[in-house]
């Protein structure tokens, strides 16, 4: 019998970055990354998406209403792919994100970046670094706080997608800005900066 706490497994539905439910697989936290919904979309860049914790699990008919809920994170893109400014909603803090998510050294490449957490500590997304992970975040020690891992193509999935975000239990308080720092980092990915 298990008797310590479960990393947070959170099923990335689609395998997309620019939208997609992450549902953790024991229903303790279910996460969305969404573009904005029609009443909102008049105020935002196109290029914008959102970052919710939406209090329950997907269905295929949710993915036809917005989510009930105020973002927890605003990610607003700029122009052909480059990045703009992230805004946690909940305490009004605005910034760019070439300063939220910093290179690792001057002669890093674009792939390598490090973000501070709310909780005052550095951490760090590796690209490929780890076997099986396409994406790991690690602490200021090098402990992996969390990776993100896409399902081989040639794989078959049954009944699931086979993407997951694993988010270890000392972390998971930080699940909303692990995912939000990873989007970021999946949006560079696939602009190729």
């Amino acid at each position: 019998m298990i008797t310590r706490p479960l990393p947070f497994f959170l099923e990335d539905r689609s395998g997309q970055y620019n939208g997609s439910d992450f549902d953790e697989v024991y229903d303790r936290v279910f996460l969305r990354v969404a573009r904005p919904s029609p009443s909102q979309a008049a105020h935002f860049a196109e290029t914008t998406f959102m970052v919710y914790d939406t209090g329950r699990r997907s269905s295929s008919q949710r993915h036809s209403r917005p989510p009930p809920r105020e973002p927890s994170v605003i990610l607003e893109f700029g122009p052909n792919g480059a990045l703009g400014t992230i805004s946690f909603v909940g305490s009004s803090v605005s910034l760019p994100m070439s300063q939220y998510l910093r290179k690792t050294s001057m002669f890093a490449g674009p792939l390598s970046r490090k973000f501070t957490g709310s909780n005052g500590e550095e951490y760090r997304w590796i690209y490929r670094g780890v076997k099986e992970h396409e994406w790991s975040c690690v602490d200021s020690r090098d402990y992996v706080v969390a990776h993100y891992t896409l399902k081989p193509p040639e794989k078959p999935a049954y009944n699931t997608s086979g993407n997951m975000l694993t988010i270890y239990e000392p972390f998971t308080h930080m699940a909303v800005e692990i995912l939000s720092s990873l989007t970021i980092m999946r949006h560079l990915a696939a602009s190729k900066f």
